[in-house]
C-alpha cells in the first residue's frame, strides 16, 4: 500500500492529507486497508482519505456490538479534531456509517454505502463449521466476489487466521449477530445527508434487492449497479467505482456553489 500505517494514541490508520475535503474510509468485518488501495490511490491527493483500522478484534468482549464501533468513530473524529467529511463504508463499515450519520449528522457531507450491511446480510460470520479447513475458507472469501481471483492468497491467510484465533473467532461472531439485530429499516429516513449507493450486481452478501431497498428508504440517495461484480466493488472494479465517487463528489462541490 502506498501510504503508510500511522498509530497515534489508541489508533491505527492511515492518511493521505491531500488537498480538499476529508473521506473517511470504513473497512467490513474481515476487511483491511488494502481492501481501499484503489481509492487512497485515485483519491489520496485530492482529498485527505482517512482510513481506521476498525478494532474489530480488539474490543473488550462486552463492547463488542456494533454500538462499540460506532463510539470508537466518534472517539477517533474527536481525537483527529474532524469537523465535516464524507463517509464511505463496505459491508459492516457501511453499517456504522450509517449509525454515525444518524448519531452526529453535522460532521457528516455524505454518506457512500456499498454491499452494507443494515437491512439484509447472508452472514458471513455468524458460524464457521470447518474453519480449520482453509480450503473451506478459500472458497468463503472467494464467494465474496464475482472473480474468485479477487481473493488473494494474502487475504484469505489474514482470515483464516482470525477465525482460528479464537478470541478474534467469538468476536467475529458477535459482531456479525449485532449487525443482524441492528436492522436500520425504520431509521433510514431521518437521514438527510447526500447519499452515494454503489453495488455490485453480482453481490451474494447483500444482493441487489438490498442497494435497491436502501435507495427507497434513504430520502437523498443516488444508487448505482456494477455488473461482473460481487461485494467490495471499490477493490474489484476500482476504475467504474471511483468514476461514480468522483462525479458524486464533484457534484456536491458545485451544488455549494
Amino acid at each position: 500500500m502506498e501510504y503508510p500505517i500511522t498509530t497515534e494514541g489508541k489508533y491505527q490508520f492511515v492518511e493521505t492529507k491531500g488537498q480538499g475535503e476529508t473521506i473517511i474510509l470504513l473497512h467490513g468485518l474481515f476487511g483491511t486497508l488494502d481492501n481501499f488501495q484503489y481509492l487512497l490511490k485515485d483519491f489520496g491527493n485530492t482529498h485527505n482519505v482517512i482510513a481506521p483500522i476498525m478494532p474489530v478484534f480488539e474490543l473488550p468482549l462486552r463492547h463488542v456490538s456494533v454500538d462499540g464501533l460506532v463510539d470508537f468513530m466518534v472517539g477517533f473524529v474527536a481525537f483527529k479534531k474532524l469537523q465535516k467529511f464524507h463517509i464511505l463504508g463496505n459491508s459492516l463499515g457501511g453499517h456504522i456509517s450509517i449509525l454515525y450519520a444518524l448519531k452526529e449528522p453535522s460532521h457528516v457531507l455524505s454518506l457512500i454505502l456499498t454491499g452494507s450491511s443494515g437491512l439484509y446480510e447472508k452472514a458471513m460470520g455468524t458460524t464457521f463449521p470447518r474453519r480449520e479447513d482453509k480450503e473451506y475458507i478459500r472458497k468463503k472469501i472467494q464467494s465474496t466476489f464475482y472473480d474468485p481471483a479477487s481473493a488473494s492468497d494474502a487475504m484469505i491467510d489474514e482470515v483464516f487466521a482470525a477465525v482460528n484465533d479464537r478470541g478474534k473467532l467469538i468476536r467475529a461472531i458477535s459482531m456479525a449477530k449485532s449487525a443482524l439485530r441492528h436492522n436500520l429499516a425504520d431509521k433510514l429516513g431521518q437521514i438527510k445527508n447526500p447519499a452515494l449507493l454503489i453495488w455490485g450486481k453480482q453481490d451474494e452478501i447483500t444482493p441487489p434487492f438490498v442497494g435497491e431497498k436502501f435507495k427507497e428508504l434513504l430520502p437523498n440517495s443516488t444508487l448505482f449497479f456494477i455488473d461482473k461484480c460481487g461485494h467490495a466493488p471499490m477493490l474489484e472494479r476500482p476504475v467504474e467505482f471511483n468514476k461514480y465517487l468522483a462525479d458524486f463528489l464533484n457534484k456536491l462541490v458545485l451544488s455549494r456553489g
